[in-house]
């Protein structure tokens, strides 16, 4: 085996603010993680709006955020591009093993890989679900335009792709793209349990956590609920996240014109006020039309509940580790997995709830996923043979 060294790795994303989702997590936590196990690692993103740049550092892990070109211009604020990353990135890359990118479509996106090419660098390319057929459908035309000239011929220059599940593997072959794929999940921090439910209290929860958007299916979970709620008269239904678009108002819309009467479509919740959420709740469900990874599940399972997802989302061990069910798209196998999840008692749904966070801790660690990414760091730089997570065909 070549030597290994220190692999040194700039990392890419076009925003970290939470209300975007499971991306703003996983990627800085990636890269502690790949910091701890000796890479040399720097992550460039763009700030919020309004914000300047700024910089940190932590036992080998930078992190660097660059102000906006265009804050107050809305169309062009959209594509998150910013001057300071384009230098930043010109100035690191030539010194860098690996550029690796998180996302497509925004600027930065190009920038990584435009980075990459003019350093004569690997470029790694993590799509974070943008490349699902659910998400493609979104913005179709302009996404088509942008493959063409833009995002294509980029991504295209890709030493690899990172799929975070199997099933954005086939994803990302569906879509036609052939260079090696390495498939590694995202990992995922245990909190501490909550205390245990009072033995009187009688409220029973369903909880639904994350971006309010059209993809992730809520309407048909408020459907479905339609069907149960009469039936299961101690149970609530809480919707909570971020809206997008006004889809929240959409949400609510549709709970008084099917007449429900214990269902909550709150705003956010994030930190402490998030894990309390999931530990509190019974059941949790995830009922969107299409995940790459979907961290609300893994979260859920830490936490200690069991849970409920779509097919859209790549959780078939649910079942086989007895933690949850993993069921067809629709409002009649919503209504089915949730009518089944509710008939349990608390203590077949909290032993189910144990077994998920057993299997978090087994199979989820962040430790495991720096340890796969740095093997393929490794072996794009010819520091060592091709890793087990890679996938040639």
């Amino acid at each position: 085996m070549i030597g290994q060294g220190q692999v040194r790795v700039a990392h890419v994303i076009a925003g970290l603010e939470v209300a975007h989702g499971g991306p703003s997590y996983t990627v800085p936590r990636l890269c502690r993680s790949l910091a701890l196990a000796g890479a040399d690692v720097t992550l460039l993103s763009v700030a919020r709006n309004g914000e300047g740049n700024r910089d940190s550092c932590e036992n080998g892990y930078r992190d660097r955020r660059f102000a906006e070109a265009h804050p107050h211009a809305p169309v062009l604020r959209g594509l998150r591009r910013s001057s300071g990353l384009s230098r930043a990135l010109r100035e690191i890359a030539p010194d860098t093993d690996v550029v690796h990118d998180h996302g497509l479509w925004l600027m930065p996106n190009l920038q990584a890989g435009w980075a990459a090419a003019g350093a004569g660098k690997s470029l790694v390319v993590s799509p974070r679900g943008m490349l699902s057929p659910p998400a493609l459908a979104f913005s179709r035309v302009k996404k088509h335009l942008s493959w063409r000239l833009l995002q294509g011929p980029a991504m295209r220059r890709a030493a690899c792709i990172h799929a975070t599940s199997a099933q954005e593997y086939d994803d990302v072959r569906g879509f036609g793209l052939a260079c090696p794929v390495a498939v590694i999940p995202n990992g995922i921090d245990l909190p501490p349990l909550p205390p245990e439910p009072a033995a009187a209290a009688t409220q029973r929860v369903v909880l639904s956590l994350g971006r309010m958007h059209p993809k992730k299916g809520l309407d048909r979970l408020l459907h479905a609920w339609a069907k149960i709620e009469p039936i299961h008269p101690c149970w609530h239904l809480r919707i909570a996240g971020p809206s997008e678009g006004g889809h929240a108002d959409a949400l609510r819309a549709l709970t008084q014109a099917l007449g429900l009467a214990r269902v909550a479509i709150e705003g956010p919740i994030w930190d402490e006020a998030k894990w309390q959420a999931y530990g509190t709740a019974d059941v949790f469900v995830l009922p969107s039309i299409s995940e790459n990874f979907g961290l609300t599940v893994a979260e859920a399972l830490a936490a200690g509940t069991p849970a409920v997802s779509t097919k859209g989302a790549p959780w078939s061990g649910l079942e086989g580790e007895g933690c949850g069910w993993w069921i067809d798209h629709g409002v009649e196998p919503l209504a089915a997995g949730l009518a089944r999840a509710m008939a349990l008692p608390r203590a077949r749904l909290k032993a189910m709830g144990s077994r998920g966070r057993a299997w978090m801790a087994r199979d989820f660690s962040w430790e495991r996923s720096a340890r796969d990414m740095l093997d393929v760091y490794r072996w794009l730089t010819r520091r060592s043979e091709p890793p087990s997570t890679l996938r040639l065909d």
